[in-house]
């Protein structure tokens, strides 16, 4: 849904969002079709159908022209927005499909499947109609995105050929004449064409049948031009000598990170992302990716953050092409250093915070921050952990535990209504005699938010048992009014 896309997210011309909407162009004489909205498609237009046969069958119908080089600029430019974000190979695939070579990359984001639901959920956020899939080839990966991601897929590695077996022709990426002419032959699927002769089929076809087929199956290389826009911050060293030991290459990067830093030094930034590309002897291109929690440009900072991951890099054959690249790049101002004179400055853990990074992904790096909310487990969130300060506080007129549950686990317990605590309680097969107990705290549901919490109310009770471990227990509802909860025991928290 691209051109559609587009077009509705231009803020100076954004159709109808209720009326079907069309894009028209001309094919040779003809004015037809380019691209229908969902709504368009729903009442029976189709990309292809001539433009008067779609306003006779939709009298409503809103028609705008169709624009390819604003669709394919556009697309460069969502392109360039992955590049930054996700990976440091990325390239655009008109005319509606951005390719994206993740490895050595999806570390940062948790995880191939995390990687997906970010990217996807910030499309959503967009305004963008958007289906993913991952797999091992780029051929695999297009097909599996535009014929089975629902909305996204990822193929487990090695199982190419099973997932595209049942694919139509189409999803190849062959010409339209040539998926007609296998069709006459009686080839309706990808899985009839494995294993076919394939003598008789290039002499029929010529070699684009076949060499689609093998990069669909990964057999035939299909390497990714990578989008270098403008004005981006790159040095680049080509060796007469393939290279491969893992002492020559951090040799080589302090090198280049040295270059790298006296230009950013130059345009006065720092770099916030880092992009190295090893180029080997067989084309294939092996990425190593850095991010920064704040802006930097110390030589000996940013080579130790790369060579900490040289043991991703597969050197093959060898490397003949290294490429260092400040993907993201911002202003760097220079700071008077701390004197005796002077206050004691706070101290600098970006360093360590870039290292846990890179190394177990940014997801998994994070602080606490309290939120406006007597609600426990809305009253915490994550934040980046050199953000600024929240401005909120902690509650401090009743302690609280050390670690929250994600969610109220249920217990069985026995307890006199409606204020006293539980005399003992079981939580996970463990039966806990309480020695101890001091509360209710009431805590009242959030009645702005929904409906369901105008009447609801918990008491919240610490304890401890006879191991002297301490526990937040609370009851739903105030032990009266069965309106307010269902008088149901719950764990929350454990203190420390």
């Amino acid at each position: 849904m691209w051109p559609i896309d587009r077009l509705r997210r231009q803020a100076d011309s954004t159709p109808s969002a209720e009326a079907p909407l069309i894009l028209a162009g001309r094919v040779g004489n003809r004015r037809v079709v380019t691209a229908a909205c969902p709504e368009a498609q729903a009442l029976g237009l189709r990309v292809g159908m001539p433009v008067s046969k779609a306003q006779a069958l939709v009298p409503d119908l809103q028609i705008k022209p169709a624009d390819p080089q604003a669709d394919a600029e556009s697309l460069e430019r969502l392109a360039l927005w992955v590049l930054q974000r996700i990976s440091p190979i990325v390239a655009a695939d008109p005319p509606d499909g951005v390719v994206i070579d993740s490895t050595g990359a999806d570390h940062l984001h948790g995880g191939e499947a995390a990687m997906l639901e970010a990217l996807m959920g910030r499309m959503a956020l967009s305004g963008i109609t958007a289906r993913a899939a991952i797999a091992d080839s780029w051929g695999a990966a297009h097909a599996l995105a535009r014929h089975v991601a629902d909305p996204t897929v990822i193929a487990a590695p090695g199982t190419a050929e099973a997932v595209l077996a049942a694919l139509p022709l189409e999803a190849l990426r062959l010409p339209p004449a040539t998926a007609a002419g296998l069709r006459t032959l009686g080839f309706a699927t990808i899985g009839d064409l494995i294993g076919q002769p394939r003598a008789p089929l290039t002499r029929r076809f010529g070699p684009e049948l076949c060499r689609r087929l093998d990069q669909a199956l990964g057999d035939a290389a299909e390497p990714i031009v990578p989008l270098r826009p403008e004005g981006l911050i790159e040095v680049r060293r080509a060796f007469a000598e393939p290279i491969g030991a893992a002492e020559t290459i951090a040799r080589h990067i302090g090198k280049l990170v040295s270059l790298l830093c006296k230009a950013l030094e130059e345009k006065g930034l720092g770099a916030r992302r880092l992009d190295l590309l090893c180029t080997r002897v067989d084309n294939r291109i092996e990425t190593v990716r850095v991010g920064l929690a704040v802006p930097q440009r110390d030589p000996a900072r940013l080579t130790r953050l790369l060579c900490d991951r040289i043991e991703t890099i597969a050197p093959g054959f060898g490397i003949e092409i290294m490429t260092l690249t400040a993907t993201i790049a911002e202003p760097l101002v220079p700071r008077q250093a701390a004197t005796s004179l002077l206050e004691e400055p706070a101290p600098d853990i970006s360093g360590l915070i870039d290292a846990l990074v890179n190394r177990v992904g940014a997801r998994s790096v994070y602080r606490l921050a309290p939120v406006a909310s007597d609600v426990p487990e809305r009253s915490v969130t994550r934040i980046p952990p050199l953000a600024e300060p929240v401005g909120a506080g902690w509650p401090n007129h009743w302690p609280r535990p050390a670690r929250l549950l994600p969610r109220p686990e249920p217990i069985d317990t026995m307890a006199l209504l409606p204020d006293q605590p539980p005399n003992w309680f079981s939580w996970r097969g463990i039966r806990r005699r309480v020695r101890r107990a001091d509360g209710p705290e009431r805590v009242y549901g959030e009645w702005w938010k929904r409906d369901a919490e105008l009447s609801a109310v918990r008491d919240y009770f610490q304890v401890e048992d006879e191991a002297g471990e301490r526990y937040w227990v609370f009851r739903q509802g105030d032990g009266e009014d069965r309106t307010t909860g269902s008088h149901g025991w719950f764990l929350h928290g454990v203190f420390g």
